[in-house]
């Protein structure tokens, strides 16, 4: 028997099957072939594809088009064929794929048990090998959050979820960050904090995620201004030319099982508060951040919502900083509506510049935000006085001294060719009755704009024309809809038309803030 004859039994032919399957590696097998008929595989089953000396796992996909494979062909997602770095055509072996060992952790946890580092650990690896699909992750994820983490589950956790993958070391005393828990829309503060605070000389390398359940995160908005997948190497080149970056953590491989557990949290909507703390600051930890500021925002229709909550959970993030040595300061803000006045990617970029550039149109309340939690971070200063940052980071706005840094930072990563555009489909939404704003839905003010398209299209999202406590005329705008396509831009015009997200009424009825 010749060894090609041993090649056609044994193995399959590599193909690249162009499609964006997100973080999950996925097998195309088709139904005829003589391997999986052989082997007894199904689909949606787990494989192992051997190569060259490379193995990777992935969710098998059974297909009866010869277009996509045919039965001598092994086809692999974009996803997975990057990981098995050979080329199409290329021989490659099939078979089973052992169960995931920790799975049994997620079956206790499912029943109410509590979980040791070593299952947190294993869970971890498992992930970071592939060994999951997507179901057993959402299993995972809805059992931490149906069952609750303890405070030493979510140190496990989030020392499991650090380990993951690589640490960045700035060689300086100093490294400061922030961090939003989220729940607010257009709350883009880091992308005016990052070059005040870098513009007072303490290294701040802003990593963020893409946007889990609001129309934009930090990244998805910086990326309307410049690039922000950057490697570590671009990294350190940058943050030690201009002291600061606004990146995106994925593209680092900053605890990249969080990025991982984050694909499958976004669809589902969910958001627990220990995968909460266990994912910033394991991203934190692993940005090499030596302080760390938390803004936890609180409101009626926050992601807190009560007093009470946000204190539980400062202690929860100070408790896992503190073991793990990490500098943390948590700050309690007004959540009661958005900040600023866009909620999209392009319409908060320009809320930052407007900002920035301090134009006399700049939303006020982004301004005084950025600048009290700027004030903050640069009294990690040794050399700064308690309670004299604020004026700091004002003077540092005020002359131009963060816009430029913010023009370095933004040259350094990488400019956009092409700005991006407001969507332009539009709908105005109008007050059906006189008063006052007494009050604003966060959650239906970003599910109108996620529906919208944001963040996914850019220019997507809502530009809002009324705030809290401002006065209203009958048939006065409140807000503008803005998308790029129109089966989006219908589903979030009628979303709107249900309920719009805006409560008139009288002026006393106005709530106070939770906080000063």
């Amino acid at each position: 028997m010749t060894d090609n004859q041993n090649i056609a039994k044994d193995t399959l032919k590599l193909k690249r099957v162009a499609i964006d399957t997100y973080r999950e590696n996925v097998a195309y097998l088709h139904r005829d072939c003589a391997i999986y008929r052989a082997e007894g595989f199904q689909a949606l089953s787990k494989i192992e594809i051997s190569a060259n000396g490379k193995r990777i796992l992935a969710v098998l996909n059974v297909v009866d088009d010869h277009n996509i494979v045919t039965p001598d062909e092994l086809g692999l997602s974009e996803q997975a064929f990057g990981q098995i770095d050979l080329e199409s055509g290329k021989f490659a072996r099939v078979a089973h794929a052992e169960p995931p060992g920790s799975m049994d952790a997620v079956r206790r946890k499912i029943a109410g048990g509590r979980l040791s580092q070593e299952d947190f650990d294993n869970i971890s690896r498992d992930i970071a090998e592939s060994r999951y699909s997507k179901m057993e992750m959402a299993a995972f994820l809805v059992a931490s959050g149906q069952t609750g983490l303890d405070r030493d589950e979510i140190l496990f956790l989030t020392r499991a979820m650090l380990n993951s993958g690589e640490r960045l070391n700035w060689d300086e005393d100093l490294v400061a960050d922030k961090h939003c828990i989220g729940g607010i829309p257009g709350n883009r503060t880091s992308m005016v904090v990052v070059p005040i605070v870098a513009a007072h000389g303490i290294l701040i390398p802003k990593t963020s995620s893409r946007a889990i359940t609001s129309p934009a995160g930090t990244s998805d908005t910086m990326e309307v201004l410049s690039k922000v997948k950057l490697s570590p190497d671009a990294l350190h080149k940058i943050v030690h030319k201009v002291r600061g970056c606004i990146a995106w953590g994925g593209s680092a491989k900053l605890a990249p099982v969080d990025d991982t557990l984050i694909s499958v949290e976004r669809p589902l909507g969910i958001d627990s508060q220990g995968q909460l703390i266990a994912s910033i600051l394991s991203k934190k930890l692993a940005a090499g951040s030596t302080h760390l500021l938390i803004d936890i925002p609180v409101g009626p229709t926050a992601k807190v919502r009560h007093m009470r909550e946000a204190l539980q959970l400062r202690k929860l993030f100070e408790f896992v900083g503190d073991q793990m040595n990490i500098h943390l300061e948590v700050i309690i803000t007004d959540g009661r509506q958005p900040v600023g006045r866009g909620i999209g990617p392009v319409l908060e970029a320009r809320d930052v510049m407007q900002v920035l550039e301090n134009n006399p149109d700049a939303p006020s309340d982004l301004r005084q935000k950025a600048l009290r939690l700027a004030g903050r971070i640069i009294e990690f200063d040794p050399d700064v006085r308690g309670g004299h940052g604020f004026d700091i980071a004002r003077d540092i706005l005020d002359s131009g001294r963060a816009l430029a840094k913010m023009n370095d930072i933004i040259e350094t990563q990488g400019r956009q060719d092409c700005l991006c555009a407001h969507g332009s489909l539009t709908y105005d939404v109008k007050a059906t009755n006189k008063g006052f704003v007494t009050g604003i839905d966060n959650l239906q003010i970003a599910r109108i704009a996620s529906i919208a398209g944001a963040p996914l299209d850019k220019g997507a999202g809502i530009d809002l024309f009324k705030k809290l406590g401002d006065p209203v005329e009958e048939g006065e705008l409140l807000y503008r809809i803005h998308a790029e396509f129109n089966s989006d831009f219908q589903f979030s015009c009628e979303l709107a038309r249900t309920k719009n997200g805006y409560n008139i009424g009288a002026k006393e009825k106005i709530p106070k803030a939770y906080v000063d």
